[in-house]
């Protein structure tokens, strides 16, 4: 990577994780960075604050913020995220109410049972275990959904935190999928299983009619954001958050 005067030098040499008001702060020669709008860097769990600690640490002579997935998407919950959440939930139920997952093909018939296979099952986990019951339709017809289906998406939207209502809006734009998004925050599903939903169709023609380079770097992209999102998830999820409300 060909470094610029937008990549800061790298200042600090230990990176550390320790209890701070309100979480776990990651520090820099003890101490603290801050976010663009001047908030500190303090996680709601510690082990979100060592997965980010980790970003910190394994910068070179250079930071990188593109390569920090994580403490931006961080610098997103802190900044934007608590006077954005009625926007953010919004745009978590248009994904909703456009979900990737509603579309089937209407031919060939090899790619319609595949997703049939994989998608379907995802349809009804969201209906059983969310109570969103989402319209399917067959082809690029646009279906629509109800409004009790995207109220019910808005409203789980509601009870999460900045933290984890920034990272459910983050992985439906990378899929193109409330539900998938809902589903690899919940478990349901890790982030390969995840991204190789999101794709199947690009997969289904790549096997068809081969894939060139560029496709192949653009799968390779996705499925390396949905493991980081995977990995954000997991690390909100784990023992030692500290106590907050939405």
């Amino acid at each position: 990577m060909a470094f610029t005067s937008t990549h800061p030098k790298r200042h600090y040499k230990d990176v550390a994780v320790s209890a701070a008001p309100g979480g776990y702060g990651v520090t820099l020669d003890g101490r603290v960075p801050r976010s663009p709008a001047a908030r500190p860097l303090v996680l709601p769990t510690e082990p979100l604050a060592r997965l980010i600690a980790d970003e910190w640490a394994g910068q070179g002579e250079r930071v990188v913020f593109a390569a920090m997935p994580a403490t931006r998407l961080a610098h997103v919950a802190l900044d934007a995220a608590p006077t954005a959440r009625v926007a953010l939930a919004e745009q978590l139920a248009d994904y909703g109410a456009h979900d990737l997952l509603c579309y089937f093909a209407e031919a060939p018939a090899a790619l319609v049972a595949r997703q049939e296979a994989r998608w379907a099952p995802l349809l009804a986990w969201a209906q059983d275990e969310l109570a969103l019951t989402f319209a399917r339709s067959a082809g690029v017809t646009h279906v629509e959904q109800s409004p009790e289906t995207l109220d019910g998406v808005r409203r789980l939207a509601a009870a999460e935190s900045d933290f984890s209502l920034t990272a459910l809006v983050a992985a439906a734009q990378l899929f193109g999928s409330a539900i998938l998004a809902l589903a690899l925050q919940r478990g349901r599903l890790n982030g390969a299983e995840a991204s190789e939903l999101s794709q199947l169709d690009e997969t289904f023609q790549a096997e068809t009619w081969g894939e060139d380079a560029e496709a192949a770097e653009r799968r390779g992209t996705l499925a390396g954001e949905a493991r980081a999102l995977e990995a954000w998830f997991r690390a909100l999820s784990s023992p030692g958050a500290a106590a907050s409300t939405p």
